[in-house]
């Protein structure tokens, strides 16, 4: 059969410059190039982009007004498409409702079967239940041993208050002759008395058998009796053997606790009749933390302990707050000047849960007059609850909720469920214990499960379909991810995993898939199960499309298109296109020149040597197992380890968080730690991740830089702007003065159209330039500031290059390889590895203390061999100045020029969570049970 071809005609998207392309159909095909060379254009903007557009022409118009309108690409036509589906790394639910079980649907599946075959037990003594027919009943009776005694009780009254003279009447009435009060039998006929206050448990004796054959008739009439008196409930009482206890209705014989009807709905945390009615299904509540509220106890209050809203005028001795604090160590004969932590338990508790409702006497002197007042102080934590509750200011709110911290609710202790589903089990397992495995712990369960064959005939259909889901999370690479992780603690790899084992759940044919670097967050060991992922996708028809700049995917993949050459302005043409070894062959291909080694990432020549330590202690957050480890300072350091290791929670959760806590001051809480050692040796700690620098269009490099602020400097002291008597607020598109008032400062503005996608055009009294006419009169070296906001950092390299403040700051910007963005470019525009680029090259321009300790999060998402090759040099000079780099990444480039790796494992998840190997990539290298250290070795040779 011949090939056929999606074939692209004329594609001028984004920096894209007329590129015509043929992409075979239903095979693997890699998009690579620079950052920001127009690979995502291609992909997303217009391929992804158009087979959507068409598939949402065929709807009709009133479905079409629902989805929001797609607009067509900037393509004169593409031939050959299929419906498209993207699986990027954006496209997760960060709603903190939505889990691993719910996105990937296995949750659902869990509670159809643990509603069709789980056991409910009672939530207060954990007993079974089960509803029993008068017949279930007569048959269990009579397996007792032939010649029992036994009598049939009725419970008519179970545990309440009383004397029940009513009750034994009726009894006595009915012709009932005994009865069973608090375990001791009566003749109804004699009198008695109860006491009132006390709780009794009344049985009346229905019937006194012997077990033998032919007494099943009078046994069901008994017990039929029993029903009726004591509301399906019965108690047959064994003479010299336990009693055991029966019932009709899904109820708890022993506690008399009854539970709903067991339906899928009963284990639904977004639903009322499953969540737990605490913390309405989210597992956690919002409270204030007393280490937020007071972060230095070594501090006393007269020091300003209390760092709280509201609080922190208690050091000033004419405050409310301070007379409060004066009237209570008064009473309760604690002093102000010690510090925090010295204080007894009993003067601890009243400063933060209050008095109880005891009143003191405060006497303040305000504004208008002095007196005394009664006060029962209520805490600092009801006192500061009360004042979030009570404020109206929405950045009042905001900065409260910096003093408070996610606890774990304390009527589901984070289960998310009420009580009464939570006792529902199948095969032993409640389903929160079941979605709380890791996924591997999880399939094992299922495999081993033990059911009787009705809950096999029954639960047959639903078992299959969650082992087929489970085994294609596995197939991804993520057996170590539990069904109860919230999807918004995910990594973009693995949300974007997620989604492609569902679509391979999914088993659909004739697809073209757009993915966008799936390999992110991989540790080398997993790159494979991805790749038989991918080719499992291809092989069942569809088109597989991937946006990638792993090596081992370039080499798999049964064909190439390479853009570039450069980035930005320079790339949006088709540089070469082909299998792995013909792009190898192409001069003009960058990627070629890396992937055959004509180019190659150097080994340094030495490892430096560490000028001190710093020591985490005893860490133990997430699955870290109790593990001391050294950071060496002064050189540049990579955490590694494969996917769910603890790489993230030793260097994020308990690194970052401690340190920002002690040098920054910042309000975090760190991971579980015993202590952090060796702290005085820095000043300050940066964090720089891919997070975007600004949300809005108003924000950009020019801005985040600071360099903005320079340029407009410059401006204001040109002569044009003295004789107008300009001020540098004059050059902000933020303020009103200097600014186009129609579009205020934006350069476009948004039409709303109804059944079409908005509409942004540029401002018709500025024509997009942001400035007012007088402003745009101000020019320096002739340029005006809209000029300069739209030159590309290579042009305002030269343009500025005699002002050394300002061209300092730019020329780092061109270093870090970001030579073809524009200082005004929106930061809405910008790619996450750009972003993180402008975030170096803004730490880079700063004057170095040398003590500072930068922490990267796998800096090399979304780059290039040639960008990681920039990123590395970066990276080193970052640590030249005596400064640290901690770095967590999976790169092999990046590891084998690292000073020292530090390598967590062996496996994700609970089987992670050790540190297996410290020590230079050739230490690391020499270990046997390394992943990475078998990795990097031909790295290294």
């Amino acid at each position: 059969m011949a090939k056929q071809y999606i074939k692209i005609r004329g594609a001028n998207e984004h920096n894209l410059k007329n590129v015509s392309v043929d992409i075979p159909r239903n095979e693997l095909v890699v998009l690579t190039g620079l950052s920001g060379s127009g690979k995502s254009s291609l992909a997303f903007d217009t391929i992804y982009a158009e087979g959507q557009r068409r598939y949402m022409e065929s709807l009709s118009s009133y479905a079409r007004q629902f989805l929001g309108q797609m607009e067509k690409p900037d393509v004169e036509n593409i031939e050959g498409l299929s419906p498209a589906i993207s699986i990027d790394q954006k496209s997760t639910n960060r709603n903190p409702r939505s889990t691993v079980g719910t996105v990937t649907e296995i949750y659902d599946y869990l509670r159809l079967l643990y509603a069709r075959i789980g056991i409910p037990h009672c939530p207060k003594c954990g007993r079974e239940i089960r509803k029993q027919t008068v017949d279930q009943m007569v048959d269990q009776i009579m397996e007792l041993s032939e010649r029992t005694k036994i009598q049939l009780l009725a419970p008519v009254v179970r545990g309440r208050k009383g004397e029940h003279t009513k009750v034994l009447e009726n009894a006595r009435k009915s012709g009932y002759v005994r009865v069973r009060i608090d375990g001791n039998l009566y003749e109804l006929s004699e009198e008695i008395k109860l006491e009132k206050n006390n709780k009794h448990n009344i049985e009346v004796v229905v019937d006194r058998l012997a077990i033998r054959e032919g007494i099943e008739k009078r046994l069901t009439d008994s017990i039929e009796t029993v029903m009726d008196l004591a509301d399906g409930l019965m108690i047959v009482d064994v003479i010299d053997g336990k009693s055991i206890n029966f019932s009709q209705s899904f109820s708890c014989p022993d506690c008399g606790i009854s539970i709903d009807e067991v339906e899928p709905r009963s284990f639904s945390f977004n639903n009322p009749f499953g969540a737990c009615p605490d913390c309405f299904g989210l597992g956690y509540k919002m409270e204030f933390d007393e280490d937020l509220m007071i972060p230095d106890k070594s501090l006393s209050i007269d020091e300003g302990a209390i760092t709280v809203l509201g609080w922190q005028s208690c050091t000033d001795k004419g405050s409310y707050t301070r007379a409060v604090l004066d009237a209570l160590s008064k009473e309760y004969g604690f002093r102000l000047d010690i510090p925090f932590e010295d204080y007894s338990k009993e003067a601890h508790d009243i400063l933060i849960h209050g008095t109880n409702g005891k009143e003191v006497k405060v006497y303040y002197k305000g504004q208008r007059g002095e007196g005394i007042y009664d006060v029962a102080f209520e805490g600092l934590i009801q006192n500061v609850a009360r004042r979030y509750r009570e404020t109206y200011s929405e950045s009042s709110k905001t900065e409260y909720e910096t003093f408070m911290r996610i606890t774990p609710c304390p009527a589901c202790g984070g289960m998310r469920l009420k009580k009464e589903s939570l006792a529902v089990t199948v095969g032993d397992k409640n389903i929160y214990e079941a979605t709380n495995m890791s996924i591997v712990h999880f399939r094992e369960f299922f495999d081993q499960m033990n059911l009787t064959p009705m809950q096999l005939a029954i639960g047959d259909q639903i078992l299959k379909e969650i082992r087929a889901r489970v085994s294609f999370l596995i197939d991804v690479g993520l057996d170590y991810l539990s069904l109860s992780r919230a999807t918004g603690t995910l990594s973009g790899g693995e949300a974007q995993r997620i989604r492609l084992a569902t679509q391979i759940g999914s088993g659909l044919v004739g697809v073209a898939y757009i993915l966008d670097e799936p390999s992110i967050g991989l540790h080398q060991r997993d790159n494979d199960k991805l790749l038989k992922t991918l080719i499992h996708l291809r092989d069942l028809g569809n088109s597989v499309i991937v946006v990638e700049h792993d090596e081992d995917t370039m080499m798999a993949a049964d064909y190439i298109v390479d853009i570039g050459p450069g980035a930005g302005e320079h790339g949006g043409n088709v540089v070469a296109v082909g299998t792995a070894k013909q792009i190898m062959k192409n001069k003009n291909s960058v990627t070629g020149a890396y992937l055959s080694g004509r180019i190659s990432i150097p080994v340094p020549k030495v490892r430096r040597e560490p000028t001190g330590y710093l020591t985490v202690k005893g860490a133990e957050e997430n699955n870290l197992k109790n593990i001391d480890v050294s950071f060496p300072l002064g050189v540049m350091t990579c955490v590694t380890g494969v996917s769910g290791s603890g790489k993230s929670s030793l260097v994020n959760e308990i690194l970052y968080k401690a340190l920002a806590k002690k040098l920054n001051r910042a309000r975090t809480v760190p991971g579980k730690h015993k202590s952090l050692e060796g702290v005085d040796q820095l000043d300050k700690i940066i964090a720089i991740d891919q997070s975007p620098i600004g949300r809005t269009p108003r924000s950009n490099p020019a801005t985040y830089t600071g360099v903005f602020d320079l340029i407009r400097d410059l401006f204001a002291s040109t002569p044009d702007a003295k004789a107008k008597g300009y001020s540098k607020g004059r050059f902000s598109f933020n303020v009103k003065g200097g600014r186009c008032e129609a579009c205020s400062g934006d350069g476009i503005i948004k039409i709303e159209m109804h059944f079409l996608p908005d509409v942004y055009v540029p401002c018709e009294v500025c024509d997009g330039k942001r400035y007012n006419r007088e402003t745009l009169d101000v020019r320096y070296k002739g340029k005006n500031i809209y000029d300069i906001l739209d030159m590309t950092v290579e042009e305002a390299v030269k343009f500025f290059e005699n002002v050394p403040t300002i061209s300092r700051k730019i020329s780092t910007l061109n270093e870090v390889g970001l030579s073809y963005v524009r200082l005004g470019q929106p930061s809405t525009e910008l790619s996450g590895g750009e972003a993180q680029r402008i975030k170096l090259a803004t730490e880079l321009s700063k004057r170095g203390t040398g003590k500072t300790i930068y922490i990267l999060d796998e800096p090399t998402t979304g780059l290039h061999f040639a960008d990681v090759h920039k990123l590395i040099e970066i990276l080193r000079k970052l640590s030249e100045g005596g400064n640290t780099v901690i770095v967590i990444e999976h790169n092999l480039e990046v590891i084998k020029t690292a000073d020292y790796i530090v390598d967590i494992g062996p496996e994700g998840g609970d089987k992670g969570g050790t540190v297996l190997v410290q020590g230079t990539p050739e230490e690391v290298a020499l270990c046997p049970t390394s992943y990475t250290g078998h990795y990097i070795k031909k790295y290294l040779e």
